[in-house]
């Protein structure tokens, strides 16, 4: 079904959400990908992996931030909770800078889809008083970490105060979903991450998103494109060189909202018509 295109707060014709994602690993683990081309054999501890996705809590995020400030655009950085424990100074960095901070499970190796319910719930619970700690205010939006969620996760979330959630891969535009705790907002994920171009180019990156705003603001008014890139990689100098270039394209054309997530709930909830 093709969703009926939304009227933006201010008419806009595209709005843009940026996905900022940021991700340690449990002791002793690391990314099932990185820049290196040779695996080492299963057991075996990858040092290099680990420092390598180490670089967001180091290095990267204060980069992004820095590039989001040039542009005045705003972000929804989804963070395991055990960046407030690892990178605190990076936490409220971001949450100083007046970006979002979403729920994104405690690790990025800890995935709900291995989760029985209750160590689900308590999970959620347990990511969501360190993020409101460092927030300082409640947190109310969530992305699973790699979209790896479970038949009861929206429902969990909205039980515990959440408004929306980004474990949407199969709309184009935000809409309010039913569950048996309330309704929560669905808000789509993105399709084109920056790992996607580890071994390739990151002029990819810049193709890819410049091609699509293009495409829509031609094409679809009252569209949304979702722009996601990793601190630990999207955040070292050949990625944010690629976003620097995407967003200067996308800032010469007028009629463009960027949006953090919960102004897209927002909209979705305020344009929502109750099934009678």
């Amino acid at each position: 079904m093709i969703e009926p295109a939304p009227t933006w707060p201010a008419g806009q014709r595209v709005a843009v959400a940026l996905t900022i994602l940021f991700e340690p690993w449990s002791d002793g683990k690391s990314p099932s990908y990185s820049v290196q081309t040779t695996n080492l054999k299963p057991g075996a501890v990858d040092h290099a992996g680990a420092s390598w996705a180490s670089y967001g809590g180091r290095q990267g995020a204060g980069r992004l931030l820095r590039a989001l400030d040039r542009h005045e655009v705003p972000a929804t950085f989804f963070t395991n909770a055990r960046c407030v424990e690892q990178y605190p100074d990076a936490v409220a960095r971001i949450v100083r800078a007046g970006h979002d901070l979403g729920g994104h499970g405690y690790t990025q190796d800890g995935l709900l889809a291995y989760m029985e319910p209750d160590e689900e719930r308590a999970t959620i619970r347990r990511c969501t008083d360190l993020l409101t700690s460092a927030a300082g205010k409640p947190v109310r939006g969530w992305l699973s970490p790699v979209l790896a969620y479970t038949p009861h996760t929206a429902g969990l979330l909205a039980q515990a105060g959440y408004g929306w959630h980004s474990d949407v891969n199969d709309a184009d535009l935000p809409r309010v979903m039913q569950t048996p705790h309330g309704p929560i907002v669905g808000i789509p994920t993105s399709e084109f991450t920056d790992n996607r171009v580890l071994r390739a180019s990151p002029r990819d990156f810049v193709e890819v998103y410049c091609d699509t705003f293009d495409y829509l603001y031609r094409h679809e008014p009252g569209s949304l494109l979702v722009l996601a890139l990793h601190c630990h990689f999207g955040g070292r100098p050949l990625m944010t060189a690629a976003l620097d270039q995407v967003l200067t394209h996308i800032r010469k054309s007028r009629d463009v909202w960027f949006a953090r997530h919960e102004e897209l709930a927002a909209c979705a909830r305020a344009t929502h018509t109750p099934k009678t």
